[in-house]
């Protein structure tokens, strides 16, 4: 390949990650397998009904979501606690809902599988907002904070 469009290929690779929403959807991805991965493990290979072992996946993935997504998607610096908290409130909104979903879909007939993807489809959306301007938004200048964070870019 010529440097020249290696360089240019690089650039734009920098372009796209540059954007919060694509981090969003590829830290999100990461998480989803290892949550996923680890419920199957609990229910499929282990027996782990899926009322308890929905939860225990969803909420055991939150160390993982939560620093990849501070660090890596809206490059959050300082605050942990204050974001923390946010974080886990939300954590506990979402437990009830995925819990909820997949359990809905499996008395349906469905499959918990189908029935996590639907939750997942539907956290993404909500947990994007709910990150970017509430757990993980910066702080205005002037309030407290001598080195405010930039505000993330879209």
């Amino acid at each position: 390949m010529p440097a020249h469009l290696a360089q240019r290929m690089t650039a734009f690779g920098r372009r796209v990650w540059a954007r919060s929403a694509i981090r969003y959807v590829v830290i999100g991805g990461v998480a989803f397998a290892f949550d996923v991965g680890l419920l199957f493990v609990l229910h499929e290979v282990l027996g782990i009904p899926l009322p308890i072992s929905t939860p225990v996946a969803f909420l055991t993935s939150f160390c993982v979501t939560y620093l990849l997504q501070r660090i890596f998607t809206f490059r959050l610096e300082g605050r942990v606690a204050s974001s923390a908290v946010k974080y886990t409130l939300l954590v506990i909104a979402n437990t009830f809902a995925v819990t909820g979903i997949v359990a809905a879909v499996d008395a349906l007939g469905g499959s918990w599988f189908a029935g996590k993807l639907l939750a997942v489809v539907a956290m993404t959306v909500w947990n994007y907002f709910a990150y970017r301007y509430w757990v993980f938004a910066p702080r205005a200048r002037g309030h407290g904070s001598s080195h405010a964070t930039p505000q993330p870019r879209a």
